[in-house]
C-alpha cells in the first residue's frame, strides 16, 4: 500500500513538473498556484495566497484545496501548529469560494474559539469569511454579531445595514442608509469611489424597479470610473486595474438588467455577455451571483429577440450555489421557452416546479424573514439609542462647560463696563468723524461702480465689433472662394473661414456673457462644432459626438487657443476619418480643469493618422497650428497612432 502511494505522489509530481515546464517554454501566464508552491515557507505561501489579484487564473479552487489540504498534512507531521493554523485559514477561504458556506463557517469557528493563539491578520480574514458566509446563507442576524465583533477590534469604524437591508428585499431603504452614510466620505476628486458609490445607489434603484433612474446613475458610474482610468497622471497597480475590471463588468452588467426591464433588448445583449465574460475571472460568492443573474437576463433578452439557441445555451449552464429565487426566475425562462417552440409538456413541468417552490419558499422563509428583520431592527434602533446616549452626555458635559465660563464671563462684564463708559465718549466723537467720511466713500464709491458699469458696456462693445469684424473676414474669404478655381486655393480659404469663426465665437459668447473675465466651455464647444458642420454639409451628419465639459471654464487667453485646436481636430475628423461612411462615427471631446491643473483629451473612431504622419507634420498647417497652440498654453500636445482612430491629448495649466 505504502509503496503503491510513493508511485502515486511520484507521478503526480512528474505531471507538475511539466504543465510547469511548458507553461515557461511557451511563455504563457505562470498560476498563482505555481508560485504558491514554489515560494519557501507557511508565512510567505499566506502572503501569496491572499495577496494575489485573481488566484484561480489558471487552477480552480478544488486544485487549490488539494495543494492544501498536502501542506496543512505535512506541517502536521512536523509538530508546526503556527503553519497547520495558516493552512486551515486559507482553507476556510477555498471552502467559502467553492460556496460549501457551512463547511467554511465550521472550520472558521473552530479556528476563532482560539482567537488569541491568531495574528491580527488571520482573526480579520476569519470574520471577513463569516460575515460572508453568514450573508449568503441569510443568516442576517448572526452577520451583524460578526460585523460588531470587527468593530470591537478596530478592523471597521461602524456597523452597516444597508446591504442586509437589500438582501431582505428592503431596496429602498438600504439605499437611504447607503447615501447618508458613504457619500460624506467621499471626495470630490475621488473619481474611483464616485465610481462605487454611483454604482451601488443605481443598483439598489434597479432593484427597487426604478429602472430609468438606475440607468441615469450606473451611466455616471461608467463615466466617473472611464475618467479614474484615463487619468494618466496617477500610476495604477495590477490590483487596482482588476478591480477596475470588475467594477466596470458590475456597471455593465446592471446597465443591461436595466434595458431588459426597460424592453430594449439588443442594447442589453452585448453587455450582459461582457459583464458575464469578466465576472467569471472573480472568485468572490458576490460575483457568482452576478454571473447567475447576468446569465438569466442574458436569456431572457434572447427569448424576447426569438434567438431561441442562444437563450437555451444559457439556460442549460448548471450553476452551483443558485438561489431560490434565482431558480425561479430558471424555471419561468424555461417554461417561456418550450412556450415558444411549442413544446407545451415540458412548458407545464417547468411552471408546476415553480409552483412547489414557491409553496415551500412561502412556508419556510415567511417566518424567517420576519424574525430577521425584527433582529436587525431591534440591533439599529440599540446602535441609535447608545449613539443618542452618548450624544446626551456630551451635550450635558459642554452645558457644564458652558456656565462655568458664564459666571466668569459676568465677572468680566463689570470690569469691562466702566473702560466701555470711558471709551463711550471718545467713540462718539469718532461716531460723528466717521459720518463725514461715510458720506466721501459713498460718493466715491458711486463714481466707482458707474465707472465699472461704462467699462463693462465698453468692453462688451468692442468684443461685439471684434466679433462684427471677423465675421466680416469670413465673409471676404467666401466671395473670395466663389471667384477662385483653383481646388487646393479654395480647401485653404475655407479652412480660413474655419478658424475666422472660431475665433469671432469666443467674442460673441463673452459679450453674452454677465462675466467677461471667463467663458463657459461646455457651450461654446457645441456652438463651434456645429459651426465646422454648416461648413462641411455633406459630412458629419451621423457622427455621434459626446462632449465632456460641464462646468469648466477659462480666460479668453486660454479659450482662443483652445477653440483653434478643436477647430483643427473637428474638421480633420469630418474630412478624412470617415471616407466611406459616418454612420458608426464617434468623436468623444473631454476637458477639465481643477484649481490650476488642466487636461484636454479628443478621440474619434475614424481610419486615423497615415504610416508617414510624423513626415507630413513639418509640412501639414494644421499639425504645425495645434503645436504652436499647444506651445502657447505651456504643454505638449501626445498623439497616440496605434489604436483604432486617433487620440490627441495634454496637460495644460
Amino acid at each position: 500500500m505504502m509503496h503503491n502511494l510513493k508511485k502515486l505522489f511520484s507521478a503526480l509530481f512528474f505531471v507538475m513538473l511539466l504543465n510547469a515546464s511548458a507553461q515557461d517554454v511557451e511563455g504563457e501566464e505562470i498560476s498563482v498556484l505555481t508560485e504558491f508552491q514554489n515560494t519557501n515557507g507557511s508565512e510567505g505561501r499566506f502572503e501569496v495566497f491572499f495577496n494575489a489579484v485573481n488566484r484561480y487564473n489558471i487552477n480552480s479552487a478544488y486544485d487549490w484545496l488539494d495543494t492544501i489540504k498536502i501542506y496543512l498534512s505535512n506541517s502536521q507531521k512536523a509538530n508546526d501548529s503556527i503553519a497547520a493554523q495558516r493552512y486551515r485559514v486559507m482553507q476556510t477561504q477555498v471552502y467559502n469560494d467553492l460556496g460549501e458556506f457551512d463547511k467554511s463557517i465550521a472550520l472558521a469557528k473552530e479556528l476563532y474559539a482560539k482567537k488569541d493563539s491568531l495574528d491580527s491578520s488571520s482573526r480579520k480574514i476569519i470574520l471577513e469569511v463569516l460575515d460572508d458566509n453568514y450573508a449568503n446563507l441569510q443568516l442576517y442576524d448572526k452577520q451583524i454579531e460578526i460585523r460588531k465583533e470587527k468593530r470591537e477590534l478596530g478592523y471597521t469604524d461602524n456597523v452597516a445595514f444597508y446591504d442586509i437591508y437589500s438582501n431582505l428585499g428592503l431596496h429602498r431603504k438600504a439605499r437611504n442608509q447607503y447615501i447618508m452614510e458613504v457619500k460624506p466620505t467621499i471626495a470630490d476628486n475621488d473619481s474611483y469611489g464616485l465610481a462605487k458609490y454611483h454604482s451601488k445607489v443605481g443598483n439598489y434603484l434597479r432593484l427597487d424597479d426604478s429602472a430609468p433612474t438606475a440607468l441615469s446613475e450606473l451611466k455616471k458610474a461608467k463615466a466617473y470610473l472611464d475618467v479614474f482610468l484615463n487619468d494618466i497622471s496617477k500610476e495604477k497597480t495590477e490590483e487596482q486595474l482588476f478591480e477596475s475590471d470588475l467594477l466596470k463588468a458590475e456597471i455593465e452588467g446592471n446597465i443591461g438588467k436595466c434595458h431588459v426591464l426597460l424592453s430594449e433588448y439588443e442594447e442589453a445583449v452585448p453587455l450582459l455577455e461582457n459583464s458575464i465574460e469578466v465576472l467569471n475571472s472573480s472568485s468572490r460568492n458576490s460575483h457568482k451571483s452576478e454571473v447567475i443573474e447576468n446569465t438569466l437576463n442574458l436569456a431572457d433578452a434572447n427569448l424576447q429577440l426569438e434567438r431561441y439557441t442562444s437563450a437555451k445555451q444559457s439556460l442549460d449552464i448548471d450553476f452551483e450555489n443558485i438561489s431560490m429565487l434565482q431558480r425561479i426566475k430558471r424555471n419561468s425562462l424555461l417554461a417561456a421557452y418550450y412556450d415558444k417552440v411549442e413544446s407545451f409538456r415540458n412548458a407545464a413541468t417547468y411552471y408546476k416546479r415553480n409552483e412547489r417552490i414557491k409553496d415551500s419558499l412561502t412556508q419556510k422563509q415567511s417566518s424567517i424573514i420576519k424574525q430577521q428583520l425584527v433582529t436587525i431592527v431591534a440591533n439599529e434602533d440599540l446602535e441609535n439609542s447608545q449613539r443618542l446616549i452618548d450624544e446626551q452626555k456630551r451635550i450635558n458635559e459642554l452645558a457644564r462647560s458652558e456656565m462655568k465660563a458664564k459666571d466668569e464671563r459676568i465677572n468680566l462684564v463689570f470690569i469691562s463696563l466702566i473702560f466701555t463708559l470711558l471709551g463711550f465718549a471718545g467713540l462718539v466723537y469718532a461716531y460723528l468723524k466717521s459720518i463725514k467720511n461715510q458720506r466721501l466713500i459713498a460718493e466715491q464709491k458711486h463714481i466707482i461702480e458707474n465707472a465699472l458699469v461704462e467699462k463693462d458696456s465698453l468692453l462688451k462693445e468692442i468684443h461685439h465689433r471684434v466679433k462684427n469684424n471677423l465675421q466680416m473676414v469670413s465673409s471676404l474669404l467666401s466671395l473670395q472662394t466663389k471667384n477662385t478655381r483653383s481646388k487646393s486655393a479654395i480647401e485653404a480659404l475655407e479652412e480660413g473661414k474655419s478658424r475666422v469663426k472660431a475665433m469671432a465665437l469666443i467674442h460673441q459668447k463673452l459679450y453674452q456673457n454677465d462675466d467677461l473675465s471667463v467663458i463657459e466651455m461646455q457651450g461654446y464647444i457645441e456652438s463651434l462644432i456645429n459651426s465646422v458642420q454648416s461648413v462641411y454639409k455633406k459630412g458629419g451628419h451621423n457622427i455621434s459626438i459626446t462632449i465632456d465639459a460641464e462646468g469648466t471654464e477659462l480666460d479668453i487667453d486660454r479659450a482662443i487657443p483652445f477653440g483653434l485646436i478643436l477647430n483643427e481636430l473637428v474638421s480633420n475628423s469630418f474630412k478624412y476619418a470617415f471616407p466611406e461612411n459616418d454612420d458608426n462615427g464617434k468623436i468623444y471631446i473631454h476637458l477639465r480643469k481643477n484649481g490650476e491643473q488642466g487636461y484636454f483629451e479628443y478621440t474619434d473612431n475614424g481610419v486615423g493618422l497615415p504610416d508617414d504622419a510624423d513626415e507630413r507634420a513639418h509640412s501639414s498647417m494644421g499639425i504645425r497650428l495645434m503645436n504652436r497652440l499647444v506651445n502657447q498654453l505651456q504643454s505638449k500636445l501626445n498623439i497616440d497612432k496605434e489604436n483604432e482612430g486617433v487620440r490627441f491629448w495634454f496637460n495644460f495649466s
